[in-house]
């Protein structure tokens, strides 16, 4: 199977608000208050949260068909700390993002605790956003100067 190439676009609308258009959908990114913002969308972090969640979610789905089972009810929920003096240009040890993650399952499904570990352990090892996060994934940043007007 070949590659799939996935792009969004972020457009700055003030200094902590950015609409980014991911195809035909359109997300507000925003800081809360304490750090700045108007609390028009989440956060930075909390999307890199959304979308592990929602990945996860996802591949649970597939795997969960492959397997021959059927998800009743699925939550998952995901949190991290982070110490935000990196981001805010002060003196500190600690790395800018998070320093873990916590992700939680809580599942009802038409499937013996046996199979449900397995599922589980598949559904780590297949999701693309957990794995960019627990891997090392280089990025390559550009700068471009826009010609003035």
């Amino acid at each position: 199977m070949s590659d799939l190439k996935f792009s969004v676009v972020g457009y700055s609308e003030s200094a902590t608000r950015m609409a980014v258009k991911a195809r035909n959908f359109t997300i507000i990114v925003d800081e809360p208050p304490m750090l700045g913002g108007e609390d028009q969308g989440p956060n930075p972090v909390e999307y890199a949260l959304s979308a592990i969640v929602g990945c996860l979610n996802v591949t649970g789905y597939i795997l969960a068909k492959e397997m021959g089972f059927t998800i009743n009810k699925l939550e998952i929920k995901a949190s991290g700390r982070l110490n935000p003096a990196c981001f805010l240009g002060k003196v500190t040890d600690d790395r800018a993002g998070y320093k873990g993650i916590d992700i939680d399952f809580v599942i009802e499904a038409e499937a013996d605790t046996e199979t449900l570990e397995h599922w589980m352990n598949q559904v780590k090892l297949r999701c693309p956003v957990s794995d960019n996060f627990a891997n090392i994934t280089p990025i390559t940043v550009r700068l471009k100067i826009a010609e003035p007007i």
